[in-house]
């Protein structure tokens, strides 16, 4: 089951923020059709939000087709955004995760570590014409 967290200093929503951690966990397979997400009542205890946050985000979910609520049972996926790229996941992974390891060797701290990555990673997406 997915464990929800919220980054304040993200500039993005929270019920954003709850939107894109289940799409990722659906892309890298960490969701899968037939999971149970978690109830609004135990998200609203992980992460004392609101629970009209937990249920626009879920709403959200369901009207893009990814998961289907079960009144009185549960919030349920019913779609996966897993692809043929999967199996390329594991050895990436491990090399950003020793990029990671040589970042923090560096002296850079979580929040400089994002801000270079996406800073890179837009930069890289614009010389290709993907942004």
């Amino acid at each position: 089951m997915i464990e929800f967290h919220l980054t304040d200093r993200s500039g993005v929503s929270p019920y954003q923020q709850l939107v894109q951690q289940v799409r990722n966990a659906l892309r890298l397979d960490q969701l899968q059709e037939g999971d149970q997400l978690p109830t609004v009542k135990d998200v609203v205890a992980a992460l004392a939000i609101n629970p009209n946050t937990v249920l626009k985000a879920y709403r959200e979910l369901e009207r893009q087709g990814l998961v289907s609520a079960r009144p009185g049972v549960g919030t349920f996926v019913t779609h996966t955004l897993a692809d043929e790229t999967l199996a390329s996941h594991a050895p990436l992974r491990r090399e950003l995760q020793r990029w990671m390891g040589k970042a923090r060797r560096a002296g850079l701290d979580d929040e400089s570590i994002e801000a270079l990555f996406t800073t890179t990673f837009r930069e890289a997406s614009r010389e290709e014409g993907i942004a």
